[in-house]
């Protein structure tokens, strides 16, 4: 009987073992869109795990997107509020556009569908295209996959 109690502990405490691994999973971007179009326009909060392929600014905010064409509807764009994007250029020596792009990303926040109005001489035009963004207001709403802190 103490043998059969003895192979259970040990059978148990294999079980428990505590390998230290990180494995990313990515969020797929179309389920992603098509929660946030379904949830509009409140949007579906998250925490997303982005590659990211190409970046972009547009007055004070600085976009990075999973796909090299911001436009294209499989597109998802975190959106940099200016103070974060001053907080992270100090953090890592170099503009967010830069540092992230080509990078995984695990960002925390609310997937949104967003209207983008197409305009013509600064003045709307009526035609318009949705994005979904993740707004990143806090520095801590954002890292890079393996970074280490």
């Amino acid at each position: 009987m103490k043998k059969v109690v003895l192979a259970f502990i040990f059978l148990l405490a294999g079980c428990t073992s505590t390998t230290s691994h990180t494995t990313s999973t990515f969020s797929d971007p179309m389920e992603i869109i098509k929660a946030a179009a379904d949830s509009a326009p409140k949007g579906v909060p998250g925490q997303y795990t982005l590659q990211i392929v190409a970046t972009g600014s547009q007055g004070q905010y600085v976009y990075l997107n999973t796909e090299k064409d911001y436009r294209d509807q499989r597109a998802v764009t975190v959106a940099l509020h200016p103070k974060v994007i001053a907080q992270l250029s100090a953090k890592y020596g170099m503009p967010p556009q830069e540092y992230f792009l080509n990078k995984a990303v695990v960002v925390n926040g609310k997937a949104q569908r967003v209207k983008i109005a197409f305009l013509s001489d600064g003045k709307p035009t009526g035609k318009y295209y949705y994005q979904t963004h993740v707004r990143v207001m806090d520095i801590s709403q954002l890292k890079v996959v393996d970074e280490h802190a």
